[in-house]
């Protein structure tokens, strides 16, 4: 059986970013077995985790974009590029601003640096998720077909064609990534197209972007005044020229398709976000980073459907760090209100804590809700998903003893299944902002590894004697 793999220490690539053109810096970090990969912005106060995973994706205009609350972290496809292609399943990514290092827009600048860093095997087996039928999602306006049929390896086929004769109808398959990744694919190049090039600076964008960074295909052609707003764009030292193989300023291709590789390149680090590698024959005409997260949505939605979320069972049955006795030694609730009986899992560097409640027929409100059908009341899911988070923050500020956790508001609240009595509730919960005394949370109730609820909410630290 195949091993987790994760890098053997901590190393450092800084540069530009594309769309703020700021200084950033991203730094790897190796991670223990079935962490993932996960981000953090070590630049803001609260260092909490962004888990690459399709839930946190949140914007798809000019790349990949997760966030969690206010907090993003834009063009992330290049990395997950890089990590998957490496076959490395652990890594924490550290960066200093919203965006990494755009390099020479491949995945290259990041393959070396995770390189340089070594790449060490874990005791933990490696998790592959094997089709057993055909996932399709097609997007008919687009021209779009994305199609994944079963097989026992991994493979990606890609057609592009944007009805454009500056670029034309490419191909390229990866067959073997341990064997091609790295010469075939990691180093070939984004690129857009001289027509976009206007609009996407007029929209605040590409401030880091430069002729160094993305190949331009030339389609259209150029006045004097288009080419000095160039040289504006890109920081040129001369006014740009119409290459003869079609790329501004002539730039020499490192592949003949190197357009259709990146975007089989873009494809790989977007299938990361399923959360799950696969082995499946994929086969993608047109794709992009839309199509890509749509197609990832529907891998993931299909390995939840068939693999049952063994960590929430685990997290059901492990030693708590927190048994009922020592949650009322903080907490200002008790029974028949305090709806936590153990804390199991707490990190106070990625902001997340996982609480455990037991629901018994003894609970008093099932003596009035639905005495013949007894359900756990919605508004008290809420409520112990939020007494989970209050001991995270109380975990983390200097003195608790003196301040109290307040409710100030919920939002996007879903219910998905009911919880009865004999189910045992695994509240999980994720700091996503703070500003002064008020913190926002993510957090999820799951029962058997199915969600039984999900919300957001704010809540505020305030003084016991405060009016």
């Amino acid at each position: 059986m195949e091993k987790q793999r994760t890098i053997k220490e901590k190393v450092t690539l800084s540069g530009i970013g594309l769309h703020t053109g700021n200084e950033t810096s991203i730094t790897f970090c190796p991670a223990p077995e079935n962490y993932g990969y996960k981000f953090i912005r070590t630049d803001l106060p609260v260092h909490f985790e962004i888990e690459a995973l399709v839930d946190n994706v949140v914007d798809l205009s000019r790349g990949t974009t997760l966030g969690i609350g206010e907090v993003r972290v834009h063009t992330v496809e290049h990395v997950l590029a890089a990590l998957a292609g490496l076959q490395i399943d652990n890594c924490r990514i550290e960066l200093s601003g919203n965006e990494p290092p755009i390099g020479d827009g491949s995945a290259m600048p990041y393959v070396n640096t995770l390189l340089q860093a070594g790449i060490v095997e874990q005791l933990a087996e490696r998790r592959y998720f094997e089709l057993d039928e055909t996932v399709r999602y097609t997007n008919e306006d687009k021209g779009v077909d994305i199609v994944a049929l079963p097989t026992d390896d991994f493979r990606i086929t890609v057609m592009v064609d944007y009805y454009n004769p500056a670029l034309g109808s490419q191909h390229t398959g990866l067959f073997n990534l341990q064997k091609e990744f790295l010469t075939e694919f990691a180093p070939a190049r984004t690129f857009c197209f001289l027509a976009e090039v206007e609009m996407l600076k007029e929209q605040g964008l590409i401030k880091g972007g430069s002729l160094d960074s993305a190949l331009v295909i030339v389609d259209k052609d150029l006045t004097e005044d288009e080419k000095d707003k160039l040289v504006d764009i890109f920081n040129l030292s001369d006014k740009p020229f119409l290459g003869e193989n079609g790329i501004l300023n002539n730039i020499e291709l490192r592949y003949k398709n190197e357009p259709a590789r990146h975007k089989l390149l873009d494809m790989l680090g977007d299938l990361a976000l399923a959360g799950v590698k696969i082995k499946a024959q994929i086969l993608a005409a047109r794709p992009g980073h839309a199509s890509n997260f749509e197609f990832a949505k529907k891998i993931r939605a299909l390995y939840l459907s068939k693999e049952p979320q063994k960590k929430n069972v685990i997290k059901e049955i492990m030693k708590p760090l927190m048994d009922v006795n020592d949650l009322m030694k903080i907490m200002p609730h008790r029974y028949p209100f305090l709806l936590i009986d153990k804390i199991v899992e707490m990190d106070t560097i990625g902001m997340t804590i996982t609480g455990i409640k037991n629901v018994t027929i003894n609970e008093p409100f099932f003596i009035g809700h639905f005495p013949n059908n007894p359900i756990m009341p919605g508004v008290l899911l809420c409520e112990a998903l939020a007494q989970t988070g209050c001991m995270l923050i109380m975990k983390t500020v200097p003195d608790y003893s003196n301040l109290l956790v307040l409710y100030l508001g919920i939002k996007n609240a879903k219910f998905r299944k009911p919880v009865i009595p004999g189910d045992i509730l695994v509240m999980e919960c994720q700091l996503v902002g703070k500003r002064l005394n008020v913190y926002q949370f993510k957090g999820t109730a799951s029962v058997l590894g199915q969600v039984a609820v999900e919300i957001e909410f704010q809540a505020a630290t305030v003084e016991k004697n405060h009016e």
